[in-house]
């Protein structure tokens, strides 16, 4: 049966299975990968100006206007149907490629940190922005210039190749990955961006801190969920020199932050995957010779198994009860449901590997082990098959031991990782749509 004869449904499960490629696929994918080999050199000083700028103009979470209107004004030069305000400030383009095939989505996130950058750039940001009612810096803190750069760069090589391209690609731009609970991928998603046309698979990648040009990959779950609780003690204020004639929510809550700590290190099975509750603010109290009537503490419950996410939740909340009602006084637990846990397709994931070894190299390619930081990329990968990567960054030459992490206002990133994501991100495509990407790695 000739491929474009094929029902959608059954070219979409041959290609995910790895088990169909063309008669001559590989070797007109060979001439495509050649091309944006040889294309991603000749475009890495656009994407290096896309990149500086969108740098020194951060936005916020929710704001990312002016990212989202230069991101929406390229795909429309390139000819690309495009849609903007998708879920907030979202930016989709359209690339329908000449020849039958499936359909492939990339994402890019575009917002930025509330953070001072203090590193000393030429394009140094210098933003100000309003925070949770103050004043602040901000900054992209965590690479998400470079992705948006990276992906109007791949959207630039695939696009050059149209004619000879099987199947559609999606180009996702989202705000608001760092603004969580919410997050941008769920209002995307809510909005349709997975359907018309109905997305077959998705990739993303993350920039951190690793040796630069180097990939990291893990099929499964591979990201924590993220979840925010806020607990409230309440007792009953009086002297501090009388405190049996009240109830101390300051020493209900000491024990409670220790009690919390005994479901991770005590109650779960962390040998099958890890988990993390953290205390990370406590506010209680005025006066020193005062006793208050209420303290307030905040966390985060964060997990790699979605079973033992819920499960972590439930001994949460019976152990902040249990201690808070020993000591005579209540506690209420309000726990907000962050991003999911991000789950890789494993299958898929295997037959990324090759690749993830061509673009960047056999040596530079490794399975990475699963981290706790959360991604709303998960949420797509809860409605499509997919896999989410990460491209390392580091300044050339640097001691990697010292070099600052994401989040940090010292984070820096080195302009020629820029070619090779955006080699990745359109390589990844390329290989999924042509049917190439069928062999599990060795």
């Amino acid at each position: 049966m000739r491929r474009s004869k094929l029902p959608r449904l059954a070219l979409a499960a041959a290609l995910l299975s790895g088990a169909f490629a063309p008669a001559g696929a590989q070797t007109a994918n060979d001439a495509l990968r050649a091309e944006i080999e040889r294309r991603s050199g000749e475009l890495a000083g656009k994407v290096t100006e896309w990149r500086h700028d969108i740098h020194q103009y951060p936005e916020l979470s929710f704001q990312e206007t002016r990212t989202a209107a230069k991101v929406a004004a390229h795909l429309r030069a390139l000819g690309l149907e495009v849609k903007t305000n998708v879920g907030g400030n979202g930016v989709v383009g359209i690339l329908r490629g000449g020849l039958p095939g499936p359909v492939v989505a990339l994402r890019a996130d575009m917002d930025a940190l509330p953070m001072t950058e203090l590193v000393d750039l030429p394009f140094k940001s210098t933003v100000k922005a309003i925070y949770n009612g103050a004043e602040v810096g901000v900054m992209h803190a965590c690479g998400h210039d470079m992705h948006t750069a990276m992906l109007m760069g791949a959207a630039e090589l695939l696009t050059g190749m149209k004619a000879k391209l099987p199947g559609t690609v999606k180009f996702i731009f989202q705000p608001a990955e760092e603004g969580p609970p919410i997050g941008g991928a769920g209002p995307m998603i809510a909005e349709g961006v997975l359907e018309n046309p109905k997305v077959d698979a998705i990739f993303g990648l993350h920039v951190g801190p690793e040796l630069l040009g180097s990939v990291g990959y893990h099929g499964g779950a591979a990201q924590a969920s993220t979840d925010n609780f806020k607990i409230i003690v309440r007792g009953k204020q009086t002297h501090g020199a009388m405190p049996w004639t009240g109830i101390d929510p300051i020493v209900v809550s000491a024990q409670i932050v220790l009690g919390l700590q005994s479901i991770v290190s005590r109650q779960i099975n962390i040998s099958a995957a890890p988990g993390i509750v953290t205390v990370g603010a406590i506010h209680g109290g005025l006066r020193e010779n005062i006793i208050p009537d209420s303290v307030e503490m905040i966390g985060t419950v964060r997990a790699l198994d979605p079973q033992m996410r819920l499960d972590i939740h439930q001994r949460l909340r019976r152990t902040v009860e249990s201690i808070a009602m020993g000591a005579g006084a209540t506690a209420t637990v309000d726990m907000v449901m962050g991003y999911p846990v991000l789950v890789n397709e494993v299958g898929l994931t295997e037959r990324l590997v090759p690749t993830l070894r061509y673009v960047a190299g056999a040596e530079m390619v490794k399975q990475s082990a699963p981290i706790l930081p959360s991604e709303d990329f998960s949420r797509y990968l809860e409605k499509v098959p997919g896999s989410f990567f990460g491209l390392g960054v580091a300044p050339r030459g640097r001691d990697l031991s010292k070099v600052s992490s994401g989040h940090s206002p010292l984070f820096e990133a080195d302009d020629a990782a820029l070619p090779i994501g955006m080699r990745l991100m359109a390589t990844v495509a390329l290989d999924f749509l042509s049917g190439t990407m069928n062999k599990p790695a060795k």
